[in-house]
């Protein structure tokens, strides 16, 4: 959800001084808590902000290090302030760090600026042993469109940490608007190869479900069958059945109307985007 501007502006006029926020949120254990100080910062996006969040960045402590980079992710939101700069900064500190954590948020603080210059020292780091930087590749990729950055993204789609696997799906379907047999093999593979058992494999499939049906991808129409006829129907599920436009989707979606309340409007509109070409012509008469 976009925030408002009364918010943006009660944000960026909060009295305490940055160092004030900066020390908050160093000793803050509350995530929740820690990423209002952070936002307030993110906000105020000074040429003041930036600078500390620079000298954090060549901190001898890692909780500091990783501090600069949450705050270099957003700085300016939501109008970017020293991007470039920011990119540059974190690049360098990519080359040296070895904490996981902070390479983690390096990488979600890449992914937030989605600057290309990123790609390649990110695809370095796809092997790592820590799911956390993994998780970081992978958001650091999100939304890139070159070659290595897709490729990538297909392998991490099939990582072993559900989380990297999550999020890598929804790069390669959601995120890219890229149509090729590897895409949709990759997407078609976490239909097959997740189970449903956890609610994250669940986001997964409907994840692939929807990147294969933004595709038209004929393959996702048994198995998008198979999942709205299910006890349990996702959000992703319904959006993937309006993106495929499939007919025999139609009798399938008509019966949800009986029990499925999570979303009326998209449910209609999946409803009218695979109703029958004859139906169609009746309503003309």
């Amino acid at each position: 959800m976009k925030p408002s501007d009364n918010y943006i502006e009660e944000q960026r006029n909060d009295p305490r001084s940055t160092e004030e926020l900066i020390q908050i949120a160093l000793a803050q254990e509350n995530e929740y808590a820690f990423r209002d100080i952070v936002s307030i910062l993110h906000f105020r996006g000074s040429y003041e902000v930036f600078e500390a969040a620079s000298r954090l960045c060549n901190s001898q402590n890692p909780k500091e290090r990783e501090l600069g980079v949450d705050i270099l992710a957003q700085l300016g939101i939501p109008k970017r302030t020293f991007p470039d700069e920011s990119v540059n900064i974190l690049l360098q500190l990519l080359e040296k760090e070895e904490d996981t954590e902070v390479l983690g948020a390096i990488g979600v603080a890449l992914g937030h600026l989605k600057d290309s210059r990123a790609i390649k020292p990110l695809v370095k780091l796809k092997d790592h042993s820590s799911a956390n930087v993994r998780f970081g590749v992978v958001f650091g990729l999100l939304s890139q469109t070159d070659e290595l950055a897709i490729n990538t993204l297909i392998d991490l789609s099939a990582d072993e940490d559900a989380d990297v696997r999550n999020w890598a799906t929804f790069g390669l379907g959601s995120m890219i608007e890229i149509n090729t047999p590897a895409i949709r093999d990759a997407l078609f593979q976490r239909l097959i190869a997740e189970k449903n058992e956890t609610e994250t494999e669940s986001e997964i499939r409907g994840e692939a479900l929807l990147g294969l049906s933004i595709r038209r991808d004929e393959r996702v129409v048994p198995l998008l069958i198979e999942e709205l006829t299910s006890k349990w129907v996702g959000k992703l599920a319904i959006e993937a059945a309006k993106e495929i436009r499939d007919s025999r989707l139609y009798s399938v979606l008509i019966r949800l109307k009986e029990w499925w309340d999570v979303d009326n409007n998209l449910l209609e509109e999946a409803i009218d985007n695979c109703k029958p070409k004859k139906l169609d012509n009746r309503d003309a008469f």
